[in-house]
């Protein structure tokens, strides 16, 4: 396997043709080699979390340990902007210790704790500085866009490392910081809604989605990708929310805070998919709402896989995860209706869909909140307050004039 030690931008010397696309399909693989200067750029600055807790325990560093290419499918690309998300308040917690531990050491070789210091922070918008001898779809300077796999050095950090397959190229379109504030949400509804949900711009025409928290990262996003795919769309979200959901694409809108939204969708026409971004109570009553007997399918992103096993273990967790969802699968499916679980899966591909539909002018950035580098607490206590209208972004580089 062939890799790369160490990059320094200012002595690193490619040959014209190195990580240069030379056929559409990303899978075409051919090695090449790289030229690398003798000299390494060992630290870059990050904000790190050394345990996990509240927001106490993130800290600025100028010594984070620079990125490595360690695979030839891999890329190091340098972050102008990143996205913030729910999830990180979560893992800054804990959320998915145990999960995600099992990820990056299956056999249980290091010791505990190893994964500190960790970086948070799951998408970015950024340029490729150097690319694994592999790649093949990308090349250095090129702007691209990505959603980091949950169990790596995450993105608020000047470098990172990714593989080729979840990077794209950025919508030309959009600035860093509009761009940031897709990936992670983008591709966390496309693997809801086509992965697990089927739809796809085929056969989304006319089709009823409600979308249950139609105003946060991934709402804003489902809604304007399943209206521009022709669908009918029903969106649940607060009174203060109503005209960015609108304004988004949604048909008709129930105000949560008016009283229980079951009874206003009650009275509603049968919907063929809903996605669910609250959980909770929200199972007792959607299913009613599918239309019974048509493959009408419920997909919940709000699911007990990572919190049973990082309270009962790996295997205790996966196994008492595997009795629920099976339980609740045969409970509606005799009642002619499709219960599922949707997940994040992040994907280059995914997104090179989705970045045609965002230079089209049928998916736009909503971006709530930027901050500067210097602000990443505050901007997790932005996240962390909820009831957000869109995504915070945090700008890690200033993007050239």
């Amino acid at each position: 396997m062939s890799s790369v030690g160490c990059f320094l931008p200012r002595t690193l010397h490619l040959s014209k043709s190195l990580c240069k696309h030379t056929a559409p399909s990303r899978h075409k693989s051919q090695r090449r080699l790289i030229r690398t200067s003798s000299s390494c750029m060992n630290t870059m600055p990050a904000w790190v979390i050394d345990t996990y807790g509240d927001n106490d325990v993130l800290r600025f560093t100028q010594n984070a340990k620079f990125p490595v290419i360690l695979r030839p499918t891999e890329v190091i690309v340098k972050v102008f902007a990143a996205g913030l998300n729910p999830v990180d308040v979560s893992m800054r917690g804990g959320y998915g210790a145990a999960t995600l531990s099992m990820k990056r050491d299956p056999l249980n070789i290091n010791p505990s704790g190893k994964e500190f210091p960790l970086i948070l922070g799951r998408d970015l918008s950024g340029v490729i500085m150097e690319c694994g001898t592999d790649v093949m779809y990308f090349k250095e300077k090129d702007e691209v866009w990505a959603a980091i796999s949950p169990w790596k050095q995450g993105s608020l950090a000047e470098f990172v490392v990714l593989s080729g397959n979840e990077i794209s190229h950025k919508p030309k379109s959009l600035s860093h910081v509009e761009a940031a504030a897709i990936p992670y949400v983008a591709n966390t509804a496309w693997s809801a809604l086509v992965n697990t949900g089927g739809l796809s711009k085929d056969n989304c025409a006319n089709k009823r989605i409600l979308i249950i928290g139609g105003s946060g990262g991934v709402g804003t996003f489902a809604i304007q990708m399943v209206k521009a795919w022709g669908a009918h769309v029903t969106v649940t979200c607060s009174h203060n929310a109503e005209r960015l959901v609108r304004k988004l694409g949604a048909d008709h809108v129930v105000d949560y805070t008016a009283g229980p939204v079951e009874e206003p969708l009650s009275a509603l026409e049968k919907f063929d998919l809903i996605l669910d971004n609250i959980g909770g109570d929200t199972e007792r009553w959607a299913l009613g709402l599918l239309k019974p007997w048509t493959g009408a399918k419920y997909v919940t992103l709000v699911t007990p896989f990572v919190q049973n096993t990082d309270m009962f273990g790996v295997h205790d967790g996966m196994l008492k995860t595997a009795v629920t969802v099976v339980t609740k699968v045969i409970k509606h499916l005799v009642k002619g209706v499709h219960y599922r679980w949707g997940f994040f899966v992040p994907s280059g591909p995914a997104l090179d869909e989705i970045k045609e539909m965002v230079d089209a002018g049928q998916i736009r950035a909503v971006v709530e909140e930027t901050f500067s580098f210097s602000q990443v607490p505050q901007a997790f206590e932005k996240v962390e307050k909820g009831h957000s209208r869109g995504k915070t972004v945090i700008e890690i580089n200033k993007e050239d004039a």
